[in-house]
C-alpha cells in the first residue's frame, strides 16, 4: 500500500474477527518492528508474542476490562530493556531512550500489520506487574505498549483529528 494512503486508512479497532492471524504475516510485522530505529542502533527493546487465550483473558483483566485483547488471536507486548543503552547512554538512555525504542517498534508494527490487511489498536492503559505476570516478564524489562492484531470484526469509526495549524507551531 502507498505510505501516505496507508497512514490516512490506519484506524484503531476494538473488535477482531475469530480468524487466525497467517505466521508468514507475524514474521513479517516482527520484521517491521526489528528494522525500527533506536537510540544507537541498541534496540533497547524486546517483544513478546501472546497466542494463548488463557494469557489474552488475563491480559483483559490487566488492562482495565478491554475485551478486545482476548478477541485478537495475538498481542504483541513491547518491553524496554534498558541494559542495552545503560553503558552508552547512562540514565537518560535507560529511563527515555528505552521506551522511545520500545514505542518506535510498536508503531512500525502496527503499520506493518495496517499494511498487511490486520487491524489493531495501541494499547498503554494496563498495571504492568499484572501484565509481567501473566507473561512471566523479568523485573528488568517493563511492558509500557500492547499491540492487539486480527482482522477487522467490524468497520472502524472515523475520528477526528487537530488541524494542522492547531497541531504545529513554528519557533
Amino acid at each position: 500500500m502507498e505510505f501516505f494512503r496507508l497512514i490516512e486508512e490506519r484506524h484503531s479497532m476494538r473488535s477482531y474477527s475469530p480468524a487466525p492471524v497467517e505466521e508468514q504475516k507475524l514474521q513479517s510485522i516482527l520484521a517491521a518492528a526489528n528494522r525500527a530505529p533506536s537510540a544507537g542502533n541498541k534496540q533497547g527493546y524486546e517483544i513478546y508474542v501472546i497466542r494463548k487465550l488463557k494469557q489474552r483473558r488475563s491480559l483483559v483483566k490487566a488492562a482495565g476490562d478491554q475485551e478486545f485483547l482476548a478477541e485478537a488471536p495475538l498481542v504483541l507486548i513491547f518491553c524496554t530493556n534498558p541494559a542495552r543503552l545503560a553503558e552508552w547512554y547512562q540514565e537518560r538512555g535507560t529511563q527515555l531512550y528505552a521506551i522511545q525504542d520500545a514505542t518506535i517498534a510498536c508503531a512500525f508494527a502496527m503499520l506493518a500489520a495496517s499494511d498487511l490487511g490486520l487491524s489493531t489498536v495501541w494499547v498503554g492503559a494496563f498495571d504492568e506487574q499484572s501484565v509481567r505476570q501473566v507473561v512471566n516478564i523479568p523485573p528488568e524489562l517493563r511492558p509500557v505498549a500492547m499491540l492487539p492484531i486480527g482482522y477487522a470484526g467490524n468497520t472502524p469509526r472515523i475520528t477526528p483529528r487537530r488541524e494542522l495549524g492547531d497541531l504545529v507551531h513554528e519557533a
